[in-house]
């Protein structure tokens, strides 16, 4: 593990990210885009599909460029990330007591290129922070509906907290 220093007064651990799905539950689903001279149409999600879990409501949420939304959890909300405009950095951290991925992060860039469907289980820690300019859209079709008076959910300041992950640049 290397450190470096994070935004804010401490330093964490940064570990490597791990490939995409290799936290136990996540589902990565690559999703159809079909163009033509009027447009095109964005694959989400259909009940019918193998990997559905539910409907609770769906949103869509903007991210500007250089932004973080994160970190959070849900008890027991699955997640259904897509990034329907523009491009993200999804990561994800599995602190799970009894999963066999514990300690695992994993990253994820989402929007033209990968035009992917994420699926996060209840208890991963997750965000994504914005890498375009116009902002990002990233659509949430989630198992449960928002309830804030139910307390289902946890936050943490994206960069001071105890999740081995910086959200800066990286060059490789």
């Amino acid at each position: 593990m290397t450190t470096l220093p994070t935004h804010g007064a401490r330093s964490a651990p940064i570990a490597a990210p791990a490939p995409s799905g290799l936290i136990e539950g996540v589902t990565i689903v690559p999703l159809r885009r079909i163009p033509d001279e009027r447009g095109t149409v964005l694959h989400m999600l259909r009940a019918d599909d193998p990997h559905f879990r539910g409907f609770g409501e769906i949103y869509f949420s903007t991210v500007y460029q250089g932004v973080v939304k994160g970190w959070h959890r849900h008890r027991e909300m699955t997640l259904n990330y897509a990034c329907v405009s523009g491009r993200i950095k999804l990561a994800l951290f599995d602190e799970r007591p009894n999963s066999p991925t514990r300690g695992i992060l994993m990253e994820r860039f989402l929007g033209p290129d990968d035009y992917s469907l994420v699926q996060i289980p209840p208890g991963v820690w997750n965000g994504f922070k914005g890498m375009s300019d116009p902002p990002a859209i990233v659509a949430n079709c989630c198992t449960h509906a928002h309830d804030p008076t139910a307390n289902r959910s946890e936050r943490l300041d994206p960069f001071d907290n105890h999740i081995p992950y910086d959200w800066r640049v990286r060059c490789h």
